[in-house]
């Protein structure tokens, strides 16, 4: 089958598959046909063998350190909250108290005395500071509340290598480094690694979910597994970790449905484009990875780990993971031709600060960007600023929510968008 008739068959189900899910107040968009002479995916953009060695160096690298690589000052950077007015989950404003004892429990006077190489034997969140507390911007203020909790610094898979620089005061926390972040996490959520587990754990067959939030068991249920979650196989059998006596981690030998991963990379074709985007696509927006979702950098960077192309953990950082090239100067309309003109769709990211998108097609002359997004910024005729929430990840123009009444151009994703990378 030509990749001309797979680009179709793409079209296709983007188009039963949104027209079903769209936003009631959020223009559909139709992809009943497409023009066969518009660019089409480079399937051959990647050395998907060179990617997913790189990826795989990148994601067991915390066990190829010695110690925690951020600088004490950049470790300590989330106490810096205190100088900032944070309200705290009753909506009430943290107190300098607050702060202080997050700070002495921090515990940064025996930062990297530790030094223990650990794994994650489950889902978790990375914290700023060590503490499940939510911190809050002005949360009556629109695109401030939930779930924007500033102390989510990210969310981490189940099977994560990290390294862990010391524990809190308490014990609770852990201040580790994983392959693209690190942070506060909780030490339940642990265990430590010695060199006969990592020598077992890294078998060389790796294989990775294409299946988004499937239940996994390992005497009795262990975790919902997200897309993009690596697995060691070993003969017929999944390793995963579990702890033991004194938090120490045990090789675990498990079962998975072969509906639910694929052996790494998977090729990339339209075909399984198709298969990953169908799993991502309509999730609910989670900032940071909130509630076991995805924000809009987890969601490219998820888009592409099964095809073993490694993006960097935040927006900013994924314009360095290919060619970037500015728009900040061009008009709105300049940036939908320079984007029509210069993009690679399914190989090319958008960027606005704050903001990543993945660039997919054209569609009756506008460029088209699948990302997870929470809300577009509308102006009511009192110059009020208000949001009409999408929460979701799906596809869209540009000019998302032009439709809507009270629009506001100024403030529109069309009107930010900073560049474009290439990967």
């Amino acid at each position: 089958m030509n990749k001309i008739i797979l680009n179709y068959i793409l079209v296709i189900f983007i188009t039963i598959f949104f027209s079903a899910c769209a936003s009631k107040d959020i223009k559909k968009i139709e992809l009943s046909q497409i023009n066969i002479n518009e660019k089409l995916a480079d399937d051959n953009f990647m050395n998907q063998e060179y990617e997913a060695h790189k990826l795989l160096e990148k994601h067991f690298s915390p066990w190829k350190q010695t110690e925690v690589s951020y600088s004490y000052l950049e470790a300590i950077w989330g106490l810096n909250y205190k100088l900032r007015e944070v309200y705290l989950e009753n909506y009430r404003k943290a107190s300098l108290s607050w702060f202080e004892k997050q700070e002495i429990n921090a515990n940064f006077e025996n930062y990297n005395t530790l030094k223990k190489k650990a794994i994650t034997l489950k889902n978790t969140n990375v914290r700023v500071l060590p503490t499940n507390q939510p911190m809050f911007f002005k949360p009556t203020k629109p695109g401030e509340g939930f779930p924007f909790d500033y102390n989510q610094n990210s969310l981490l898979k189940i099977n994560s290598p990290i390294i862990v620089s010391h524990l809190s005061k308490d014990k609770a926390w852990a201040y580790a480094q994983a392959s693209s972040f690190g942070g506060w996490i909780s030490t339940k959520d642990i265990a430590f690694v010695d060199k006969d587990f990592t020598n077992e754990f890294q078998t060389n067959d790796y294989f990775i979910a294409t299946k988004e939030k499937f239940p996994l068991y390992e005497n009795g249920f262990r975790e919902y597994i997200k897309v993009g979650t690596i697995f060691p196989k070993k003969d017929d059998k999944y390793i995963v970790a579990k702890k033991v006596q004194n938090q120490k981690a045990k090789i675990s030998l498990i079962d998975i449905k072969n509906e639910e991963v694929s052996a790494f990379p998977i090729k990339y074709n339209t075909k399984n484009r198709i298969k990953i985007a169908k799993q991502l696509l309509n999730e609910p927006y989670g900032w940071g990875g909130v509630l076991n979702n995805r924000d809009c950098s987890s969601f490219t960077k998820d888009f592409f780990a099964p095809f073993g192309k490694y993006l960097k953990r935040n927006s900013k950082g994924q314009t360095k993971n290919g060619l970037y090239k500015d728009m900040s100067k061009l008009s709105n309309e300049q940036k939908k031709l320079f984007l029509m003109k210069h993009g690679v769709p399914f190989s090319t990211l958008v960027y606005l600060k704050g903001h990543i998108m993945l660039y997919v097609g054209i569609k009756d002359n506008e460029p088209l960007v699948m990302h997870n997004v929470w809300s577009v910024k509308l102006k009511d005729s009192n110059g009020n600023e208000y949001r009409h929430i999408i929460g979701k990840a799906t596809i869209t123009p540009l000019d998302m929510g032009r439709e809507l009444k009270n629009f506001d151009e100024d403030k529109s994703i069309l009107k930010k968008i900073q560049g474009l990378v290439i990967l």
